[in-house]
């Protein structure tokens, strides 16, 4: 269950013209790190909003910080899935 959906389906960083290098991070990872990262909930609290295990949404969580720091370490741009 994805309570918001996001507003914005591209992140790209300025400074490197040129680059083709992306990520996608998919619409659960978004919604993940929207609820614990964001919103500050506990994982337990943002698996029971997604109505998911708690152990599934660690793994959507570890995946997605992971996406998100690949961007940010080698400056690639975000690409947010628009479906699940």
């Amino acid at each position: 269950f994805i309570e918001n959906k996001p507003k914005i389906h591209k992140f790209s960083p300025r400074g490197k013209h040129g680059r083709s290098d992306y990520v996608v991070l998919k619409l659960e990872e978004y919604e993940a790190l929207r609820l614990v990262d964001f919103k500050g909930l506990r994982q337990i609290n943002a698996a029971r909003s997604m109505m998911i295990s708690r152990q599934t949404f660690g793994r959507i969580l570890k995946r997605s910080r992971r996406c998100v720091s690949d961007a940010l370490i080698n400056g690639k741009i975000i690409k947010i899935s628009k479906t699940l």
